[in-house]
Formats: C-alpha cells, sequence, structure tokens
C-alpha cells in the first residue's frame, strides 16, 4: 500500500500477506507501529511520577477507590472513557460460555497452557518479553503462567469481566502493563522501532486475542472439550470483550469466529519466522508446567515436560513446534489417548468432576499480595526493575 511504512523485520511476510488479503495486510503492517491510543499517551506523560504514587493510582482507578480523587488528571480522564462499555456488549451472550468453561475447566486448561500460549509466543510479541528478560527460563515463566492461569479463570468466573469483576481488573492491570513496558522499551537503546515497530503493538494484542479465542476453542476440542454452537459463539463475545478492556484497537479486535481465523492466518503471513527468542519463549513455558502443578521429583519433572512437549506438538503441528526448537518426537495418537483418559477419569470422578476442576484451577493460579498487585516494572530489563 502506498504511504505504508513497514518495518523492516515485516516486509518480506508483508508481500506474502498482501497477496493473501489486501486490506486485511495493510491494517495489521498499520498497527505494529502503533501499541495503545488511548493509554500510551497517558503513561508517557505520567513517565516521570514517582513508582509508589504510580502504582497507588492506578490500583485506585482500576477498584474505584476515594482516594483516585487525587489521581492525575490524565488518568482520571482516561478511566472515564473506559467506564463505557462498547454499544457491541452484552452479557447475556457471555452466560453459555460461562458455563461451559467450568464444565470442560481441565481441557481447556490444557489446551490453553499447551497449545494457545506457545502460539502466542511465535509472533515478534516475544522480542519484548526476551527483551525484559522476563520469561527466559522455567522457573521465571513459572509466574507468568500462574498469572496466566488465573486471568483465563477470572475471565469465565460468573460477573468476571463486569467493572467490578476481577476478570475487568486483571485485563485493566495487563493493559496498565503493556502500556508501561512500551514506553520503557520504547526509550531502550536494545529496541530498534525502525526494524521491530513497536512493543506489545497493537497487531499482537489483536493476534493474542484472536488465538486465545479461536485457538482455545480448536485445541480444546483436540483434547476433548465438548462446545456447542452457542457456547463456542460465547467464548468469542468473552474475549472480545477481554480483548477491549486490555487495550486492543476495535480495528484489530475480531468480530466473530471466522474473523478471528482470518486474523491468525494473516498474522502468520506477515510475521517473520519465529526465532530464538520465540523458542526460548515456548519451552520455558513448556518447563514450567511441571514447576506450577508442584511436582518436585525430577524423573517426575521430566515425565511431564515430555507429555506436555508431545501434546503442544500434536496441537500446534510439527512446522511450528520444530521451528520452536521442540524435542522432535512422533505425535501419533497422543490426542486420542489424553481424551480417553480423561474421558475415564470424568466418568469415575461423576457429577463432583466440575468441583474439583474448579479447585484445580485455583491450586495452579497466582493470587498476588494486595500490597504488589498494581506495581508497575521501573524498568526495562527485570533484573534492573523493582519487583512487580
Amino acid at each position: 500500500m502506498s504511504g505504508l511504512s513497514v518495518p523492516t523485520a515485516y516486509r518480506e511476510g508483508y508481500a506474502r500477506a498482501t497477496a493473501a488479503d489486501p486490506d486485511l495486510a495493510a491494517s495489521y503492517l498499520e498497527h505494529t507501529v502503533v501499541g495503545d491510543p488511548l493509554l500510551d499517551p497517558v503513561m508517557e506523560e505520567l513517565r516521570d511520577l514517582e513508582p509508589e504514587r504510580l502504582h497507588r493510582f492506578i490500583g485506585a482507578g482500576i477498584d474505584q477507590l476515594p482516594e483516585f480523587s487525587d489521581a492525575p488528571a490524565a488518568l482520571k480522564d482516561f478511566f472515564t472513557a473506559v467506564e463505557e462499555p462498547p454499544a457491541w456488549l452484552d452479557y447475556e451472550l457471555h452466560r453459555p460460555a460461562l458455563r461451559a468453561f467450568h464444565a470442560n475447566s481441565t481441557n481447556v486448561l490444557i489446551a490453553f497452557v499447551a497449545g494457545v500460549l506457545i502460539e502466542g509466543f511465535s509472533t515478534l510479541i516475544a522480542k519484548s518479553f526476551a527483551t525484559t528478560g522476563r520469561v527466559l527460563t522455567a522457573a521465571s515463566a513459572r509466574r507468568r503462567l500462574m498469572q496466566n492461569n488465573r486471568h483465563l479463570l477470572e475471565v469465565f468466573f460468573p460477573g468476571g469481566l463486569d467493572r467490578s469483576g476481577d476478570g475487568w481488573k486483571l485485563s485493566m492491570r495487563l493493559r496498565f502493563v503493556h502500556a508501561r513496558v512500551r514506553d520503557l522499551l520504547a526509550n531502550a537503546e536494545s529496541w530498534d522501532m525502525a526494524v521491530l515497530g513497536t512493543p506489545i503493538s497493537a497487531a499482537h494484542m489483536g493476534f493474542a486475542t484472536s488465538v486465545f479465542s479461536a485457538r482455545l476453542l480448536r485445541h480444546g476440542a483436540k483434547v476433548g472439550a465438548v462446545f456447542d454452537t452457542e457456547e463456542q459463539e460465547s467464548v468469542m463475545q468473552v474475549w472480545r470483550y477481554a480483548g477491549y478492556v486490555m487495550g486492543v484497537p476495535e480495528e484489530m479486535l475480531f468480530t466473530d469466529r471466522q474473523h478471528a481465523e482470518d486474523m491468525i492466518e494473516l498474522a502468520r503471513l506477515c510475521e517473520p519466522t519465529p526465532d530464538e527468542d520465540s523458542a526460548v519463549m515456548a519451552n520455558a513455558l513448556i518447563g514450567a508446567i511441571p514447576l506450577v502443578a508442584g511436582i518436585e521429583d525430577e524423573a517426575e519433572q521430566e515425565h511431564v515436560r515430555r507429555l506436555a512437549y508431545r501434546l503442544s506438538r500434536a496441537l500446534i503441528g510439527h512446522d511450528l513446534a520444530n521451528q520452536l526448537q521442540f524435542p522432535k518426537m512422533s505425535t501419533f495418537g497422543a490426542l486420542l489417548g489424553f481424551r480417553l483418559k480423561q474421558r475415564w477419569e470424568k466418568s469415575r470422578a461423576g457429577e463432583g468432576v466440575r468441583s474439583q476442576n474448579f479447585t484445580q484451577m485455583l491450586d495452579i493460579s497466582v493470587y498476588d499480595d494486595p500490597n504488589v498487585t498494581y506495581r508497575m516494572p521501573d524498568h526495562w530489563n527485570s533484573r534492573k526493575s523493582n519487583p512487580w
């Protein structure tokens, strides 16, 4: 497209994507140099605000506390803007997804961890995490994985995406963290905007939201989750609104499942082949799975890792698994065997399975100390930042 400035890392992919869908390709590439148009200017204005005050005001804004009355005007204006829900939001459309999620929570979690999150790191968004050093080893990825699990749980909890719900609050917290990291990285010598575009760009957030919804359904079905047509449409609506709260511009926000699938495929064409950073991130997540599960025996940890690699490879496909430098292994019968095992365990558990699944979700989800929940990084390098 004439006049479109394409970061050099995307130039080869943009040519491929344009041949497939020129309009969607142009929109995706335009948003590789866009972050959060509403929040980024606010965080830039508050860049020099003392960290403790910034954390306190963000927390007060999210939790609607009286002390927010002392917040800077820019922050007040932002929260005034986000209080108004989009015209298309209908909470009634979320109900089928919430019921189905808790009936299928174990299988959904497996799909989320072994498939969805892995695919999410296959784009250049991995560069942002690699540069910060936040998710480089299994030990450091453990907390990230637990936070992701909790976010998933809260988004699908009844009332979770209400303004006062924890799903809304966690989504908004992520929005602030991303904006803060963007601001820090954009001013770091280690980030080359001309090559990579904007850190944690709107394009990547749109891709991630599409993966978290459409791929959650696809991978979930492969491991045994059952969603009828109404429930599938409902899942898409839940994630559409979660993405909106997280700051995904409407131009990058899917409208339905097919639109999400189209965006995923288009992004695959636009993005360069996953590199070492994506591989490090993906392997760190797999390595964190037994740690999140609380497994201490090394032999058992290795057994769980191999199972996770096998399931992940079966879900995401050999091509992407190879690009992410996963161990070579056969996936023949992996998904069928897993589904049969889950079906057998569910038949034994009977009616108590939903309660057990919910308890397991809580056990492997991180619940932060209230004093650190709304802390933001204060340096782009996580080793030089205060805890957050």
